[in-house]
């Protein structure tokens, strides 16, 4: 088990001083939803817990960490149990392993049955059983319709721990039946502490400059700035970004994932509002900027991006939809405009 960061660490301590069978984690991504999550269980279940949460050493601690621990149901997206190393259930992994489809990125509505079932078992080892369920905005109408009664009245002594990045996209019954707890935003000197810990064990020591970089690159969102960090973004190429997209100069981005390259168009849309409102800008320096389009075209191209969003991991082709992308940038930019900015 790895060190909560201590801005997670702080809400763990509050967090598990609350009563209550169901919380729900929500904030923008990037803020450790998961990691506290999975820290709450491991305490629930901890057969030595503290009030700074689970041992860490005991039988409990061990089978979560080996993924193995018989009163924890994780209910995520089958691509997200992979990459994270959770298992999944036999005949979801036979149908993957064959071939006869690919693993969802959505949790499915079989995945939320078989959590309503596992609180029907009698407990392995302790005194409660848990369902960690993240990022719950994957999940369906259906999938949330067969958790809801479960939710709401629980058999036995079952716990849950939701996790959001969209809070706004899950069910208003959902969301009424637990506790939220809105994720906090480190203050940046702290967030810089540990992202430039972080870097280093991962072999990516930074200079100050560069770990300030990956963190205004991602917002201020502390795991999405060690995301950028393992890319080796560079300072200078941050910088002068804007001012290449505005010349049609796609260069840069022309190796990074669709939705990367996507969400990159986002920032610099909202960058470009911000300055035309006469606010600070959040993702690139101020100066860096290209000068901004009128306020109509800045609001049609948000419009479209987050239109676009929705389907960017379709599998279009990644040149043409390249091509237009850039082309719409180099269009939109090139609308800037004398009058006066928006106040």
């Amino acid at each position: 088990m790895t060190a909560l960061a201590p801005w997670l660490q702080a809400q763990l301590q509050r967090l598990l001083a609350q009563r209550g069978h169901a919380l729900l984690l929500s904030g923008p991504s990037g803020l450790g939803q998961y990691d506290l999550a999975l820290a709450l269980a491991r305490a629930w279940l901890c057969e030595q817990p503290t009030a700074d949460g689970a041992c860490g050493v005991c039988g409990s601690c061990h089978a979560i960490d080996v993924r193995t621990h018989a009163d924890l149901c994780v209910l995520m997206p089958e691509t997200l149990s992979l990459e994270l190393g959770w298992p999944l259930d036999e005949s979801a992994q036979k149908d993957i392993d064959d071939k006869k489809r690919k693993a969802s990125k959505l949790i499915r509505v079989e995945a939320a049955r078989e959590a309503v079932a596992f609180t029907q078992f009698t407990r392995s080892r302790g005194r409660t059983k848990v369902i960690l369920v993240y990022p719950a905005e994957r999940m369906n109408i259906e999938s949330a319709n067969t958790l809801l009664k479960t939710l709401e009245e629980p058999v036995g002594e079952v716990r849950f721990v939701l996790a959001t990045e969209a809070a706004h996209q899950l069910l208003p019954t959902i969301r009424s039946r637990c506790q939220t707890h809105a994720m906090v935003w480190p203050d940046q000197a702290q967030a810089l502490a540990w992202l430039s810990h972080e870097a280093a064990v991962k072999g990516k020591a930074p200079e100050p400059e560069q770990a300030s970089t990956w963190l205004q690159a991602a917002g201020g969102r502390p795991d999405d700035a060690l995301a950028w960090a393992s890319t080796g973004l560079l300072t200078a190429t941050w910088a002068q970004l804007p001012q290449a997209l505005s010349r049609g100069d796609w260069g840069t981005l022309s190796g990074w994932p669709p939705a990367q390259q996507l969400a990159v168009l986002q920032k610099l849309c909202h960058d470009l509002m911000a300055s035309a409102s006469g606010a600070p800008t959040r993702f690139f320096p101020a100066d860096q900027l290209p000068p901004a389009p009128r306020w109509a075209v800045l609001a049609q191209w948000s419009r479209e991006l987050m239109s676009t969003a929705r389907t960017v991991e379709h599998p279009y082709n990644a040149g043409l939809m390249q091509e237009a992308w850039a082309a719409r940038t180099r269009q939109v930019l090139g609308n800037a405009s004398s009058a006066p900015r928006r106040a």
